[in-house]
């Protein structure tokens, strides 16, 4: 029987095999795993938390992190925030949650700290040298209560989208809607008992929870949970740990890349694939990945508001196509225009979306659910084509659309073309203002050999019709990016544009 809540996904993983290893740390199994969320969870219930009340979890990746996540999840709802926050930031972020507690590790989290609202409880959390998840609050508690058990439409986890292009919108995910997304993966990819996971994304983020972490419970495997990620350290890691896969952003895989003299590392030798989410990979990022660490590269489509995985190329022998992201997995997808209606195959438009792993609505926001559903489906706000196959190309988000005299323009295709030549490590392609047209072309890139602009104008030249050709090309230290990776074209826009 298929799960409904997060609680079921863990009932497979067998007792002493394990579930969460920490290089260096805590290792847990799944029966430790379970009875230590168990604990958790009736510990919080204990400081007088129950069903619906937002728990924020400012914690770095850890044992800890996923333990909480999950007993927040079971006694009410779990809020991660990235630990990186400024204090005007955990204010916005717990004030429009509502925090009804915050949890951090002992003597650390001081800006989320100063900005808890005065009525919620500050929970500190550390495993102590037994291996025993201990929490330690101010708090009265009523001793003996324990968390009742969620059903699957309580909500499980909110999160807020990225808001690189508007203000944040809040994501209630229920517990059926996370569920199906772990067992979805785990199904995409035929994870295994046998199957080791490398974490290096960050767990207050919908990727690194459900891809990483939720899906490889869901298949009784092992997470690998480094502190952080570390390209000096993920092989040697990735070896004595006998990882079998890994998903990241382009960002990691690119840097992982730089690090790379062409040999293949001693880590990958028991690599089945390499998964990519969460922004555009490049076909060339894709081509260098596979020859240098010898396994296939997954390029996966996801969003926080489906529980992350949408669609995934498949696992050889399936046809993986570089410049897709596949086909949907266990979702609907289509495309559809501006008038709501779904387009043919090979017709641009609107990504559209139906499903379980999919929210019933934005929490707090009218304006935003009555732009976001169209007869049942769910608005994602990027640009793509279907094939007759099924097979889906992004073409960029609605918003980042650059639009020259009339000419619609994707800056993904302007990006891959400057990655192809030898020297650009990072391309952005933005639209910046002009008297004549409205936008005119503008890239920005990161070298890793000798370019001047004149060469990457005229490689450009080369490889696209003049209207999509740069005008002014920077060369910059570095290109803004989310906690995740996600490169912000608005903000390398606001910074470059002459007219901003």
């Amino acid at each position: 029987m298929a799960a409904t809540t997060l609680a079921q996904v863990l009932k497979d993983g067998r007792d002493a095999d394990p579930a969460i290893v920490v290089p260096g740390g805590v290792e847990l199994s799944y029966r430790d795993l379970r009875e230590q969320v168990a604990r958790a969870a009736d510990e919080l219930a204990q400081l007088g938390l129950g069903r619906g009340d937002p728990i924020a979890l400012v914690l770095p990746n850890s044992a800890e992190s996923i333990v909480l996540f999950l007993a927040a999840a079971t006694v009410g709802t779990a809020a991660p925030l990235n630990s990186a926050y400024k204090e005007e930031e955990f204010r916005f972020y717990m004030e429009d949650i509502g925090a009804r507690a915050l949890v951090v590790p002992p003597g650390q989290g001081e800006a989320a700290r100063r900005a808890l609202p005065a009525d919620a409880t500050l929970v500190e959390a550390s495993f102590n040298r037994e291996g025993r998840l201990v929490l330690e609050s101010g708090a009265p508690r009523s001793a003996g209560r324990e968390a009742a058990g969620p059903s699957g439409d309580d909500i499980a986890l909110v999160l807020h989208t990225s808001g690189t292009t508007s203000r944040p919108k809040l994501v209630p995910l229920r517990q059926r809607n996370l569920a199906f997304s772990a067992e979805n993966i785990a199904r995409t990819y035929r994870l295994s008992t046998e199957d080791v996971a490398l974490c290096v994304m960050p767990l207050f983020h919908i990727h690194g929870l459900m891809a990483s972490t939720m899906a490889t419970f869901s298949s009784g495997g092992t997470v690998v949970v480094p502190p952080k990620f570390d390209a000096m350290t993920f092989w040697a890691i990735a070896e004595e740990r006998g990882a079998t896969w890994y998903s990241a952003v382009p960002t990691i895989h690119q840097m992982l890349l730089m690090r790379n003299r062409g040999e293949r590392p001693a880590g990958a030798g028991k690599l089945r694939f390499i998964r990519s989410s969460s922004s555009a990979l490049s076909p060339e990022t894709m081509r260098q990945l596979e020859s240098r660490f010898g396994a296939p590269v997954l390029e996966a489509y996801g969003m926080t508001e489906a529980s992350h995985q949408m669609a995934s190329n498949p696992l050889p022998p399936g046809d993986r196509r570089p410049g897709t992201v596949g086909v949907g997995t266990g979702i609907k997808i289509g495309v559809m225009d501006e008038a709501g209606n779904l387009v043919p195959a090979q017709e641009q438009g609107e990504v559209v979306i139906q499903g379980p792993s999919v929210i019933d609505a934005y929490a707090n926001n009218p304006e935003a659910n009555s732009k976001s559903f169209t007869a049942g489906w769910f608005r994602t706000g990027d640009q793509g084509v279907l094939d007759t196959d099924g097979y889906l190309s992004l073409v960029g988000r609605l918003k980042e659309m650059i639009n020259r005299g009339g000419e619609k323009i994707a800056p993904r295709e302007i990006d891959d073309v400057l990655l192809q030549h030898p020297a650009v490590g990072e391309a952005v392609a933005f639209g910046s203002p002009h008297p004549t047209w409205g936008e005119e072309v503008v890239a920005a890139v990161v070298l890793k050999g000798e370019a001047s602009e004149k060469e990457l104008i005229a490689f450009a030249r080369e490889r696209l019709a003049d209207y999509k050709v740069p005008k002014k090309l920077y060369i910059v230290e570095a290109i803004p990016r989310t906690a995740t990776g996600k490169i912000q074209r608005r903000s390398v826009a606001d910074t470059l544009n002459p007219a901003k």
